[in-house]
This record gives C-alpha cells, structure tokens and sequence, in this order.
C-alpha cells in the first residue's frame, strides 16, 4: 500500500524530493493533485510504500524538507 509522506508545491520542488529520496534507496510515486497546469505549479503527493514511510519521513526531515 502506498502511503502520502510529503505535499510538494509544484513539480520542481516534486522532483527534488523524489530524487532525494531514490538516492537512499527509497521507492518513490508522485501523483498530480487537482488539474494540470500550464506553469507545473501543481502540488503533488509524494507516495511510498508504507513499509517506508518512517524511513522516508527521516530523509525528507535530514535533507530539510
């Protein structure tokens, strides 16, 4: 089951956290909230595997997220 742990304004701000986390070896989804817009400001939710959410948690609290 895939568990929210992080809502990111924008798609830049998205793919800084899902690269951060890949890095440790961390299973990462984003899902677009609401409509796509044009300029990517979107939010989006970062999803992992529940199994690691407490360990995805720490890494988005250590790189200051």
């Amino acid at each position: 089951m895939w568990t929210v742990v992080y809502m990111a304004q924008g798609k830049e701000m998205a793919e800084k956290v899902r690269q951060a986390l890949e890095q440790q070896g961390v299973l990462v989804k984003l899902k677009p909230i609401g409509k796509e817009s044009k300029d990517g400001d979107n939010c989006f939710e970062i999803l992992v595997p529940a199994a690691e959410v407490e360990e995805a948690h720490n890494i988005i609290i250590d790189i200051g997220f």
